[in-house]
């Protein structure tokens, strides 16, 4: 019966100093790579299942990510998921690097795939306001209404933390201030709950309603 070999320790060692050099954006060792070794380098995978592309990414190292992009010959590495369904733009906007985000986007990145629980990059972006990186993400087709698994939007996870600058733009941008989650909640109902205003306020659901805003409603939930 064929036994498979061991892995060699020194070429564990050596994957390790790559990913390594990935999250602090040493460009000397990637650009020390032949050609054929950094071709091997774009199918690594750590223990979460993350690429090289990953970890730049979320480390939000510009140079080590173009480099990586360029080398792509398939352009499927922009796009490759780790062990929680996250790609490497999950991983830029949730840690906001705008700059990070551009250059995925251009590099073939998709904006509307969807993480394990159901998630796209901007649902991240929105929950932890990140403005300009919604606005790339909406200026790259990413879809304002798209639900995660438990039914929340963007515009849920903007209302939630009561960031009314992101909640505008999503709303002008043309999200649905009455979609409603599993729970039966609506964005203004997400803000309300998370800011511990019970019941909600008669004038302020009417002015919701009245206005479509969310942004005016969580400005007087502050106040």
């Amino acid at each position: 019966m064929e036994i498979d070999r061991p892995i060699p320790e020194t070429r564990l060692k050596e994957d390790e100093d790559l990913f390594g050099a990935a999250e602090r954006g040493d460009t000397s060792v990637i650009k020390s790579l032949s050609e054929d070794q950094l071709q091997r380098a774009l199918s690594l995978r750590n223990e979460d299942g993350r690429s090289l592309l990953h970890v730049a990414a979320s480390s939000g190292h510009f140079e080590v990510v173009n480099i990586l992009l360029d080398a792509d010959r398939s352009k499927s590495d922009v796009n490759s998921v780790d062990e929680e369904g996250w790609v490497p733009l999950h991983s830029a906007a949730s840690a906001g690097k705008p700059e990070i985000v551009a250059i995925l986007l251009r590099g073939g990145a998709d904006a509307n795939l969807t993480n394990h629980g159901g998630r796209t990059a901007l649902h991240y972006a929105a929950s932890k306001g990140w403005l300009k990186i919604a606005q790339l993400l909406v200026s790259h087709g990413a879809k304002l209404n798209q639900k995660d698994k438990v039914g929340c939007t963007p515009l849920h996870r903007a209302a939630s933390v009561g960031n009314s600058e992101m909640c505008e733009l999503l709303i002008e941008e043309g999200a649905e201030v009455d979609a409603v989650d599993k729970a039966g909640q609506t964005p203004l109902m997400n803000a309300v709950i998370c800011h511990n205003k019970e019941p909600i306020p008669l004038s302020i659901m009417t002015i919701s309603q009245n206005l479509g805003n969310v942004c005016t409603a969580i400005l007087l939930l502050k106040a």
